[in-house]
């Protein structure tokens, strides 16, 4: 049964056992975020060095031949590229709005508290030092490098009160760079044409994704995102405060950790599969906020969408504004990033001095 009125939707279940409201400004802004990214995702099949007509593109994804060398272009290049970006976006977005529940900061994102880093990390390692090794060893690798620099943060961050959402930003900035001076300590005297090959990872470039990354990203999609979904009630419990968590009869250390662990893993295999983007964790949520106001599950499905939006726009744009050259997917949402990151840095001055 469905009630409804100008703000919300009301949805109860039989039995009346499970009900949801649904603010109405927020679904119709989610149906426009998935038109807008499923036009998106069909602009960027008809741009590039081998033009081709929107007909052309829905042609040749229906199946029809309708040349050879049109096939190969859809089904072989752009068609997995922009698979990758819009999964990608997807996990970077929820990564960050997990770890921003989490610690109750909206500057948490995985690029500034070392999360992506140590992933990159773990990557290049493998790629310098031991480039013999199998590709299928990189998600692991990744999600292994995050997960103790996770760990090294949570730890240094805890002290006699507790963990702290500031320690733990704090820390993270300064784990991050220190990571990074070793990772390009390893670029600097490895041997040069592993250098090169790990340089281009760095970039965070969507170019050289094919059918195999398609199928990390969406399998590893679909093992994640169900745990984040579950606890997203927990979350919203979180929001409140710790103390106030527990006296709802949250376990808030046990749902902590579960966030922590669940975006260390996003975060994780979205490097693994192209490389470090940063300020995508950072932008979606605070978007999706911004946009309209919503319980935590539909701000996770505004979220997701955003950020698969914004890293498939920042691959198109990096691929045609100064074609043939391509810029790197990680440079259009770094500049993209940079200014917004400032903007809320700013923000949060001014209201812990009012």
């Amino acid at each position: 049964m469905t009630l409804r009125s100008a703000h919300y939707w009301v949805l109860r279940l039989p039995g009346e056992w499970l009900s949801f409201r649904l603010p109405v400004r927020a679904l119709v802004l989610a149906l426009l975020l998935t038109i807008g990214l499923l036009s998106l995702i069909t602009l960027s099949l008809t741009i590039g060095s081998y033009e081709m007509s929107l007909r052309e593109v829905l042609s040749t994804l229906l199946g029809d031949e309708v040349s050879r060398q049109m096939t190969t272009v859809v089904w072989e290049f752009r068609f997995p590229r922009t698979l990758v970006a819009a999964f990608v976006g997807t996990m970077l977005a929820l990564s960050g709005a997990a770890l921003q529940n989490v610690t109750r900061n909206g500057l948490a994102d995985p690029s500034l508290v070392g999360i992506s880093q140590g992933a990159s990390l773990a990557v290049v390692a493998l790629t310098v030092i031991w480039p013999d090794q199998s590709s299928a060893l990189r998600p692991w690798v990744a999600f292994a490098g995050s997960l103790l620099v996770a760990a090294l943060i949570q730890g240094l961050s805890w002290n006699r009160r507790g963990g702290s959402s500031i320690r733990f930003i704090l820390m993270g900035i300064g784990v991050a760079a220190f990571i990074s001076a070793i990772t390009s300590a390893l670029m600097t005297y490895g041997q040069i044409d592993r250098a090169m090959s790990a340089l281009a990872w760095l970039s965070g470039s969507i170019n050289a994704a094919g059918w195999p990354e398609v199928r990390m990203v969406a399998v590893w999609c679909a093992v994640l995102m169900p745990p984040l979904l579950i606890l997203s009630r927990s979350m919203s419990a979180l929001q409140m405060g710790e103390s106030t968590a527990v006296g709802l009869g949250v376990r808030a250390s046990v749902i902590r950790y579960a966030l922590i662990s669940v975006a260390v893993g996003l975060a994780a295999i979205a490097t693994a599969a192209v490389g470090p983007l940063g300020f995508v964790g950072l932008i979606a949520p605070h978007m999706a906020r911004r946009l309209a106001r919503s319980g935590v599950g539909i701000h996770l499905l505004l979220t997701a969408l955003i950020g698969a939006f914004v890293v498939t726009l920042a691959d198109l744009l990096g691929r045609a504004l100064f074609a043939p050259i391509q810029i790197p997917a990680g440079l259009v949402t770094a500049i993209i990033g940079v200014p917004v990151f400032i903007y809320l840095l700013q923000k949060s001055q001014a209201k812990s001095a009012l």
